[in-house]
């Protein structure tokens, strides 16, 4: 498809924060985008994301989402509807694909848990975390720490969700090192991604519920919207078992809502004529139509009141941010607890230490992180997994 004049270009991308042998060179056909893309593919803190939580902290089944397939499955969202739009593929893959790299183990419980131990040391943010593990705490290169990322990367992944005005330490710090223009719009592939992590959790977290005996039929036939295409998809397969039909209707709302987007989107972005226009318009951009935008807003509440807020859920995330608050008191109280590598790096004072032990611990898959907290206190984290 033709590249639109509002999509981003991978042969005017901005600058890498870092020259040299791993940073401003072409190798083979590959673009600026697509080496970002592989980079973050490569790196470890994306293996990681196959042990890190979605929604139910270490899972017994083999078919509940973690971080790394949520990832996956907003990539091929986003370059749907990139490609639909004549943006570029590659960045938005590459942000779909980074959004979530900062998460720590047992998703926004551990994320709690941290944010509450680095209070007095500027606190935790798993969007700032992304952009701190691509930019410093990721180091496959002899020459500078970091992935060096294109400047288009990594001001779409702080921005993703819009303007940040008020950074936290972390994201400020970054962006003292090398400015990412915080207070304003990002790219058209950067909103693309925030609204396909929307598509995907909103509906793929039901297929978890619904499998997890958290939700119920009954329970999402209660909003209108998925009714009526419940009713659609009875009526088109009248005898198929009631299984294939549920995956079926999320199949079908995913659909409405990709191309709500790509309808609305192209409405939006005639006219504009460059990159530069879109980040001057001053508004988000691309995104749902108003009327599915609140329906959308329903689905998510009702998703936190019947499923994140469930009480087996809240009982869960209560012991995992146990565990991340404890693992946190030990480092904090004695560094030997630490694998060497990560001790010779610890500063010596806070709030620097503080933060450096958050990284680590920020970076630890869910299973990882119960041994570590089993082979420090001598007993196993009761009512999450067997490890």
């Amino acid at each position: 498809m033709t590249r639109a004049p509002y999509a981003a270009d991978p042969e005017a991308h901005g600058p890498r924060e870092f020259g040299g042998a791993a940073g401003g060179e072409r190798r083979g056909p590959r673009s600026a985008f697509q080496r970002d893309r592989d980079r973050i593919i490569h790196s470890m803190s994306f293996r990681r994301l196959k042990s890190k939580t979605q929604v139910f902290i270490a899972p017994d089944g083999d078919h509940y989402r973690t971080r790394l397939t949520h990832s996956l499955e907003v990539a091929q969202i986003g370059r749907v509807i990139a490609r639909a739009l004549g943006l570029d593929e590659d960045l938005t893959e590459a942000l779909c694909l980074a959004h979530d790299l900062g998460h720590p183990p047992f998703g926004h419980a551990g994320e709690a848990a941290l944010s509450a131990a680095m209070e007095r040391h500027g606190g935790f943010d798993h969007n700032a975390q992304a952009l701190r593990t691509v930019m410093r705490i990721e180091c496959p290169y002899p020459e500078h720490d970091g992935l060096n990322l294109t400047w288009d990367l990594l001001e779409g992944l702080a921005k993703h969700n819009g303007p940040v005005s008020a950074p936290n330490w972390a994201l400020a710090e970054l962006d003292s090192a090398f400015p990412l223009a915080l207070a304003g719009w990002p790219s058209l592939e950067a909103q693309v991604a925030a609204v396909a992590d929307d598509i995907a959790y909103d509906n793929h977290d039901i297929d978890d519920g619904l499998r997890a005996g958290f939700l119920s039929l009954d329970d999402l036939l209660t909003l209108d919207f998925l009714a009526d295409q419940w009713r659609v998809v009875e009526k088109r397969f009248p005898h198929a078992p009631r299984e294939r039909l549920l995956r079926e209707m999320i199949r079908d709302q995913i659909g409405m809502m990709v191309n709500d987007v790509i309808v609305h989107t192209a409405a939006q972005v005639a006219g504009l004529g460059s990159v530069a226009e879109v980040r001057g318009a001053g508004r988000q951009i691309a995104g749902f139509s108003p009327a599915m935008a609140v329906q959308e807003r329903r689905l998510k509440t009702f998703m936190y009141e019947r499923l994140y807020y469930h009480p087996e859920q809240i009982a869960a995330a209560e012991r995992a941010r146990d565990v991340v608050a404890r693992l946190y008191a030990a480092y904090a109280q004695d560094a030997a607890f630490m694998p060497d590598d990560w001790q010779e790096r610890l500063p010596a004072r806070d709030p620097a230490r503080a933060r450096v032990i958050a990284d680590f611990i920020a970076g630890m898959s869910d299973r990882f992180a119960m041994k570590a907290v089993s082979a420090i206190y001598g007993e196993r984290p009761v009512g999450l997994i067997n490890v």
